[in-house]
């Protein structure tokens, strides 16, 4: 499936992606609606700490455990999600961009 990201790239969820993801973190099997939304209407976007070719999406949903972040993990390079999950928290790193 290709979307599109904040900064008009394509972002490429592969259904490999799409089962590790949904293995993994089965909470966000009926949220694609929502991981899409984070990838084009981002709260902020962080550089991951562990890898600088690696970007988080973050993005507020009151109706995800009464208010919680879906983070999607990009590597905009090669145009791929390498993951998604649900967190209460926002990450250490530099940010890349932020909503007013």
């Amino acid at each position: 499936m290709e979307l599109t990201d904040k900064f008009s790239r394509t972002i490429i969820l592969t259904d490999e992606r799409w089962k590790h993801i949904t293995d993994n973190h089965p909470e966000i099997k009926n949220l694609l609606k929502e991981l899409q939304g984070t990838l084009e209407e981002p709260d902020i976007v962080k550089t991951s700490i562990n890898n600088k070719d690696v970007v988080l999406f973050y993005k507020l949903y009151e109706h995800i455990y009464n208010g919680n972040y879906m983070c999607v993990v990009v590597k905009p390079n090669d145009e791929l999600i390498i993951t998604a999950y649900i967190t209460d928290r926002i990450k250490r790193g530099e940010i890349e961009w932020k909503k007013n």
